[in-house]
């Protein structure tokens, strides 16, 4: 089985513009991206819209191609690149730009789901920690997965779920273990191409989470678990605590 991997990357960002290619430990945030992976998938390429993200990437080395400016995901620009770029791969694996810390790990946990004949489209998940504190499970910003004992997703969200009856809050990280959805995605090159018609769906719209459209519509998402807690870049801050975090590896 072969592995594509595709890096969307976009210029225009509301809340940090030019991010792919803010300076990260000297390097662009896109370089230190495709480095990450380079090497633990059969091939990978940065997609764009963006020319100066184009003439970065060509000017490290990497493989890059150009998409249409007007996506609005991820998943749609990897679908685009992925039929420019052609046949042979079987399963495309859509990496965060703004992931300058991706693990092979967590490359491997991912691919590991395709084991199955029957994985449609797979992401990861991290356990939150019995140490963590209310306030982080509760992040909006962080959604939540809930799994079935088939290692497939059953729902995600912003909120808390599941809700502990009957148990103070403060206590719930220590009676339940709950997952944190790490947002890497792989699906197999057919579904990624159906996902894509899909028009956005209820739940989707409710939550802001792309991925209920594809169980809203019947799609089996597989779950593998990563232990590693890696830091994306969202914000010009993030950015700071990303070469505090460099420094100190």
């Amino acid at each position: 089985m072969k592995f594509l991997g595709i890096i969307p990357a976009r210029y225009a960002s509301t809340r940090f513009p030019a991010k792919p290619l803010a300076l990260l430990g000297g390097k662009t945030v896109i370089q230190r991206v495709y480095e990450q992976v380079i090497g633990q998938l059969d091939d990978a390429y940065v997609a764009t819209d963006d020319e100066r993200i184009e003439a970065a990437v060509k000017a490290f080395g990497g493989k890059v191609v150009m998409t249409s400016e007007n996506h609005k995901s991820g998943t749609d620009r990897c679908y685009e690149a992925a039929c420019k770029i052609g046949d042979g791969y079987d399963v495309i694996v859509n990496i965060q730009g703004d992931e300058p810390f991706i693990q092979h790990s967590q490359l491997k946990s991912i691919k590991s789901c395709f084991d199955d004949n029957a994985t449609q489209i797979a992401t990861l998940v991290k356990p939150f920690s019995a140490e963590d504190s209310f306030q982080s499970l509760e992040n909006p910003n962080s959604p939540k997965v809930v799994i079935n004992n088939n290692q497939q997703a059953l729902y995600f969200s912003r909120s808390v779920i599941p809700y502990l009856r009957g148990i103070d809050k403060e206590e719930w990280l220590k009676n339940h273990i709950y997952y944190r959805h790490i947002g890497l995605y792989a699906y197999r090159k057919d579904v990624l191409k159906e996902i894509t018609s899909l028009p956005q769906s209820s739940l989707e719209l409710a939550e802001s989470l792309e991925q209920l459209r594809w169980l809203e519509n019947g799609y089996v998402i597989k779950v593998g678990f990563t232990d590693v807690e890696t830091i994306g870049i969202d914000t010009p801050e993030d950015l700071m605590k990303a070469e505090q975090f460099l420094k100190k590896g």
